[in-house]
C-alpha cells in the first residue's frame, strides 16, 4: 500500500490510472487475493483510489488524501455556517449507520413482493396518512419492540423525525421545553414555527423534567410550556434513559398543564449495556406523540418515519399534510411494510447490534490503552459514544487538530442549545461526540488510531 500511495502522490500514478483487478495482481506479486482487496478497500476509504461496480479500480483525483476524498470532489458537505467542505478521510460524525451493511438483497426481495402483489390503487396518489398495509406493520413492530400502545388509525407515515416536527410545531403554540443538549437544527424546527425553546438541564437519568414545575434559576419561562420535546430511551447525544421516576413526573405534568411531550425514539433500537427501554407513550397514549424512523437502522436515505398521534391530532396533522402524500414513496412503503412482516428488519437489527456493539468496544478499548486521560459516557445505545475531556481543554481546537488529520468528529458544544443562564462556554463540559457506525470496516482501525492519536497531542499540550 506504502508505494502505491508514493506513486500517485509524486504523479508517477496519475488521476483516472485503472488499476489491475485484485486477483490480476495478487497473482503477480504472488500473494493472496484477499490481502490485495483489503488493500484496495483501505487505499478507496483514505482517498487515494475510486471503486465503482463494473468500473474497476481507478486513482482519484489529485489532491491532498488527508483532506478530502474523490467523493467529496464531487459532491462535498455543508458545513454548520452553509460553506460546503470537503469530505473527510475517516467520519466520525454521529448519526450515520453503516452505509456498505445496508440489506440489499433482503430489500430487493421485498421490494420485488412488494412491488407484484401491490393492488393497482398503491400507484396512485399517496394517502397523507401512509398505506395501509405500512401503517399495520408499524403498529404491530411498535406494540411489540418498544411497547408503544396504538392501532393502524393513529400511526400516520411521514418523511422522518424533521418532517414529523415541522407539522407538529405548527400546531403548537408558546413555549417547547427542549433539552439543553440534542440535535440542535431539531430546536430551529420548531423556533421557525414560531415557539420558544426553553432548555431543561440533563443529567445522567435524562432531562431534569422537574423544571418544568419547579422553575429553578436556570431555566426561566418553564411556566409558560405546554409542549415539551424529549429523547427518553436514550438522551441524545449524553446518553442516559430517562429515570423512572421523570418518566412519571413528566406524564403527570402534561395532564395537569394540558401538555403534549413528543417522543424522539433515539436510539431505541440499539441497546448493548442494559435492559430495553419501554416507550414513554405506553404511559399515556392520549398525552405523548411517539416519533422514530428508519434512519439509523436501515438507511436516512430512504426517508421514512412515523407519528403515532393521540386521537384528537390525528385530523389536524392530516390536513397539514394535505391530500395527497407528496414526501414519502408508496413503493417504499410497501416495501418497508413487506421488510417487517417478514421478519427482515429484525434479523438486519439484530446483525447490525452485534457489529455496532464491537465497535463500540473497540474504542473503549483503544480510548482505555492510549489515552487514558479521557473518560467515555453515553455508550450504553446507540451509534455514539461522548469522550469526555478534562475542563480545561480547548473543546475546538481538538476538533480542529482532528480536521487537519482528515478526521470529522464534533465537540460536545455543537449539540448544545445554549450555556445555561450565568454559565459562561468555557464553564460547560467539554467533550467529543464520536460515531463509530459510518466507517468501513477495513477504515475504522485506522479512524480510531487517528483519533487516539489527536486526543493524545491535545491532553499534551493542554
Amino acid at each position: 500500500m506504502r508505494g502505491v500511495r508514493e506513486a500517485i502522490a509524486d504523479g508517477r500514478l496519475p488521476s483516472g490510472t485503472r488499476l489491475p483487478s485484485s486477483r490480476a495482481l495478487a497473482a503477480d506479486l504472488g500473494v493472496a487475493r484477499n490481502t490485495v482487496v483489503r488493500a484496495y478497500e483501505e487505499l478507496t476509504a483514505e482517498g487515494w483510489l475510486v471503486a465503482r461496480r463494473g468500473s474497476g479500480t481507478t486513482v482519484a483525483s489529485r489532491g491532498d488524501p488527508s483532506r478530502e476524498s474523490p467523493t467529496s470532489r464531487r459532491t462535498g458537505h455543508p458545513s454548520r455556517c452553509g460553506r460546503v467542505v470537503p469530505v473527510p478521510r475517516y467520519d466520525l460524525r454521529q448519526g450515520s449507520p453503516a452505509a456498505d451493511s445496508f440489506p440489499r438483497g433482503a430489500w430487493l426481495t421485498s421490494t420485488r413482493r412488494a412491488l407484484l402483489t401491490a393492488p393497482d390503487d398503491a400507484f396512485g396518489p399517496g394517502d397523507p396518512r401512509g398505506h395501509p398495509a405500512l401503517r399495520r406493520e408499524v403498529a404491530l413492530y411498535l406494540a411489540r419492540a418498544r411497547g408503544v400502545r396504538t392501532d393502524p388509525e393513529r400511526v400516520v407515515i411521514c418523511a422522518g423525525v424533521s418532517h414529523a416536527l415541522r407539522l407538529l410545531a405548527s400546531l403548537r403554540r408558546g413555549a417547547v421545553a427542549v433539552e439543553e443538549y440534542g440535535p440542535v437544527f431539531q430546536y430551529r424546527i420548531l423556533e421557525e414555527a414560531g415557539l420558544r425553546a426553553v432548555p431543561l438541564p440533563v443529567d445522567a437519568d435524562g432531562a431534569r423534567v422537574g423544571a418544568l414545575t419547579d422553575s429553578p434559576a436556570g431555566t426561566p419561562g418553564t411556566r409558560e410550556v405546554r409542549t415539551v420535546l424529549l429523547t427518553p430511551a436514550h438522551q441524545f447525544p449524553l446518553g442516559g434513559p430517562l429515570a423512572a421516576e421523570r418518566r412519571a413526573a413528566v406524564i403527570e405534568w402534561a395532564r395537569e398543564r394540558d401538555g403534549l411531550v413528543l417522543e424522539d425514539d433515539y436510539d431505541g433500537e440499539f441497546r448493548y449495556d442494559r435492559r430495553p427501554v419501554g416507550a414513554l407513550q405506553a404511559l399515556d397514549p392520549e398525552r405523548v406523540v411517539h416519533l422514530g424512523s428508519v434512519s439509523k437502522s436501515l438507511s436516512p436515505a430512504l426517508r421514512l418515519g412515523w407519528m403515532v398521534l393521540p386521537g384528537h391530532l390525528v385530523p389536524r396533522v392530516l390536513a397539514l399534510k394535505g391530500e395527497r402524500e407528496a414526501r414519502t414513496s408508496v413503493p417504499d412503503q410497501l416495501t418497508l411494510a413487506d421488510f417487517l412482516a417478514s421478519g427482515a428488519r429484525d434479523r438486519h437489527v439484530r446483525r447490525m447490534r452485534e457489529r455496532y456493539r464491537r465497535r463500540r468496544d473497540r474504542l473503549h478499548r483503544a480510548l482505555a490503552e492510549r489515552v487514558p486521560g479521557v473518560g467515555v459516557c453515553g455508550a450504553a445505545a446507540g451509534l455514539h459514544a461522548v469522550v469526555t475531556l478534562p475542563p480545561e481543554t480547548d473543546e475546538a481546537a481538538v476538533v480542529a487538530a482532528a480536521a487537519r488529520r482528515g478526521v470529522a468528529v464534533e465537540g460536545l458544544a455543537d449539540y448544545r442549545w445554549r450555556a445555561p443562564a450565568g454559565v459562561g462556554e468555557d464553564q460547560c463540559p467539554k467533550g467529543l461526540v464520536v460515531g463509530y457506525g459510518a466507517p468501513s470496516e477495513s477504515a475504522f482501525p485506522n479512524a480510531l488510531e487517528a483519533l487516539c492519536g489527536v486526543l493524545r497531542e491535545a491532553l499534551a499540550h493542554r
